[in-house]
C-alpha cells in the first residue's frame, strides 16, 4: 500500500473510520487515508441493465430488491 500522496510505503495504521475501515497515516507528509477498497464490489453490468428495465416498468425498489 502507498501513500495517495508522496507514494511511500512507510505508512503506519491511524484508527478505524465509523464504517470500520482500517485508516492509514503517512508520517512525513501527515496524510490521512483509508485503505485500498475492493473492485468486486461492483454490480454486473447485466443486473444494473434489469434493474433499469424494472424501474422504467415503475416498480418499487422493495419489489426489486425481494425479487
Amino acid at each position: 500500500m502507498n501513500c495517495p500522496k508522496c507514494q511511500s510505503t512507510q505508512i503506519i495504521k491511524y484508527g478505524h473510520t465509523h464504517y470500520g475501515k482500517p485508516r492509514f497515516r503517512r508520517q512525513d507528509c501527515g496524510r490521512q487515508f483509508v485503505g485500498e477498497t475492493r473492485a468486486d464490489n461492483r454490480i454486473a453490468q447485466g443486473t444494473c441493465q434489469l434493474i433499469d428495465k424494472l424501474l422504467l416498468e415503475r416498480l418499487a425498489l422493495a419489489a426489486i430488491a425481494a425479487g
